[in-house]
C-alpha cells in the first residue's frame, strides 16, 4: 500500500443530526464524517443527500464492529456497515482499534485491546474478515484511554503498526486521543507518532475535552485546546494529512465557533506545509 491511493479529503466536520443544517451551510467544507450506527443505507438523511449531490464527501464512522473482541466481527454488522458505506458513495470507511464487548455483555464503550502478540493475532484476523466483506478500504482509529492492561508487550503504536504491516489497513490517527493517553498514561505523542507508519494515514480526528482532578475526559463537547493543536503540528510537521476532521458529539456551539475550529485547524495544516515547501 503507498500514500497516493489514499484519496485527499480535505477539512472536515463531524455530520449530526442536531447541527446538520448549520453543518451544511459551513463555508469551505470539503467533507463529513457520519456515525454509521445512526443512519441507515436505505433512508439517508436528506442533509446527507444534500451535501452529497454538491460534491461533498462522506465517511461513515463505526463505533460498534468490535474488531478487538475476542470473537469475529458479527455478519450482520459488516453487512449493515457494507450498505450504508455503498449508499453513501464513500471512498472509505473507519473503526476503531478496541474491543466493544465480551461474554455476551455490551461495554457501551470503546475499550483498549490488551497489545499482546495473541491479541494482535486475533485482531490481524479480525481485520481482514471486515476487508473482505467491506467495499471500500478501511481505517482503523487508535482510543483515547483510562487505564492500560498489565503485560502489554508493545504500545497502541506499534500494535498499529504491525497490524498495519499484516493487513495494509489504513490508520485514522486521533490527536485527542494521543493527547488524552498523555495525560491519563504518560504516553509520548512525539514518540508515539515516530512509531506509526504514517504513510498508511487516512485522516485524522481533532476533538476538544477537558481536565479534571488530573484525568483528561475526551469529551467532544468542549473546545479544542492548544495542547492538541500541538499535537496535530507534531503530526502535519512529519507528513500531510490526506485529510483532517473536527469532532464534536454535544454543547454545539453556534456555528461560527465551529468555522473558527476549522480555521485553526487549517492554520496548522497550512504552516506547515510552507515550512516543508521551504525545506
Amino acid at each position: 500500500m503507498s500514500s497516493s491511493d489514499i484519496p485527499r479529503l480535505g477539512t472536515g466536520l463531524g455530520w449530526r443530526p442536531e447541527i446538520d443544517t448549520a453543518v451544511e451551510r459551513m463555508p469551505g467544507l470539503d467533507w463529513v464524517e457520519v456515525v454509521a450506527e445512526n443512519v441507515c443505507a436505505d433512508h439517508l438523511p436528506p442533509s446527507l443527500v444534500e451535501l452529497r449531490a454538491r460534491g461533498v464527501r462522506v465517511v461513515p464512522h463505526g463505533v460498534s464492529l468490535g474488531l478487538g473482541d475476542a470473537t469475529v466481527p458479527a455478519p450482520a454488522r459488516l453487512a449493515r456497515l457494507a450498505a450504508v458505506t455503498e449508499a453513501l458513495g464513500a471512498p472509505l470507511v473507519s473503526e476503531h482499534l478496541a474491543f466493544v464487548r465480551a461474554g455476551g455483555l455490551e461495554a457501551g464503550h470503546l475499550l483498549p485491546v490488551p497489545r499482546t502478540r495473541e491479541a494482535l493475532r486475533v485482531v490481524v484476523a479480525n481485520v481482514r474478515i471486515a476487508q473482505q466483506e467491506l467495499p471500500v478500504p478501511l481505517a482503523l482509529e487508535n482510543i483515547a484511554a483510562q487505564l492500560a492492561w498489565p503485560g502489554d508487550e508493545l504500545t497502541e503504536a506499534q500494535f498499529l503498526a504491525e497490524l498495519v504491516e499484516r493487513t495494509g489497513v489504513r490508520l485514522l490517527v486521533d490527536v485527542a486521543n494521543l493527547h488524552t493517553n498523555h495525560v491519563n498514561l504518560g504516553v509520548d505523542p512525539a514518540a508515539e507518532l515516530d512509531r506509526l507508519p504514517l504513510e498508511a494515514l487516512a485522516y485524522v480526528h481533532v476533538a476538544g475535552g477537558v481536565e479534571r482532578d488530573g484525568v483528561w475526559h475526551d469529551t467532544h463537547t468542549h473546545p479544542v485546546t492548544a495542547p492538541v493543536l500541538d499535537v496535530l503540528a507534531a503530526l502535519c510537521a512529519r507528513t500531510d494529512p490526506p485529510g483532517v476532521l473536527l469532532e464534536r458529539d454535544g454543547a454545539y456551539p453556534p456555528p461560527a465557533e465551529l468555522s473558527a475550529e476549522l480555521d485553526a485547524i487549517r492554520r496548522v495544516q497550512h504552516l506547515h506545509r510552507r515550512e516543508t515547501a521551504r525545506v
